[in-house]
């Protein structure tokens, strides 16, 4: 499942209100990038997450441009789902989901819903991709990021930034590189010898990326 979230979504503060901005140029762009990946993966659906119930010009405008897009991808299915109902459905069915594209403040509640079903902040790799220049990153912003003690202990997990390397090197054109090392990592975390504490193990950080070394073919 992959999310794409707006940076064109901007929330502004102003004499204690909270403005959202959203540009129909930046919307479409966003919503063709969501498409793009969906055709050039092989992916099947692309769902658009909003509050336009709520926000009806922000978001409105944000479905709006995501509408005019998918018609031009006829082979992929398009959806829409409100954010409340779509976190619901991911703890309830994730299944059902592909490509998710939404506005970048619900792209944080979905990423972080996602971590929390996929095992943890510890396991969710992320990228932000720009028309320029790209920066891959654990993907869900809390459990064990930011936390210098847990660093210090070696205690934190380096699944997320294992498979952002992988992102990476996929979004480069290495994907037998790729696919080497989401391989190595599926195969640590499934035998289960080595995970660290959050996964249900006692290993170090250093341990779990000498295992995920020793699997690489």
């Amino acid at each position: 499942m992959l999310w794409c979230d707006m940076e064109a979504s901007l929330n502004l503060l102003n004499l204690g209100l909270g403005r959202m901005v959203i540009t129909k140029f930046c919307s479409e762009r966003i919503a063709k990038y969501a498409f793009e990946y969906a055709y050039l993966n092989n992916r099947k659906k692309v769902t658009a997450v909003h509050k336009a119930n709520i926000m009806k010009l922000a978001d409105g405008l944000f479905l709006e441009s995501c509408r005019e897009v998918a018609k031009k991808y006829p082979g992929i299915t398009y959806n829409e789902i409100i954010v409340d109902n779509c976190c619901m459905q991911l703890v309830a069915k994730p299944e059902q989901f592909d490509v998710m594209v939404t506005p970048n403040l619900y792209g944080n509640l979905v990423a972080n819903t996602a971590a929390g079903i996929a095992g943890g902040t510890g396991v969710m790799p992320g990228g932000n991709v720009g028309a320029d220049h790209a920066v891959f990153e654990q993907g869900a912003s809390a459990g064990n990021v930011g936390k210098d003690s847990i660093v210090r202990k070696n205690k934190a997990n380096p699944v997320a930034l294992l498979l952002s390397s992988a992102m990476m090197l996929r979004h480069l054109q290495f994907p037998s590189f790729a696919d080497r090392l989401e391989t190595a990592v599926k195969r640590v975390i499934s035998e289960g010898k080595c995970r660290t504490k959050d996964l249900g193990g006692q290993s170090t950080t250093q341990e779990v990326v000498d295992a995920v070394i020793a699997k690489l073919e």
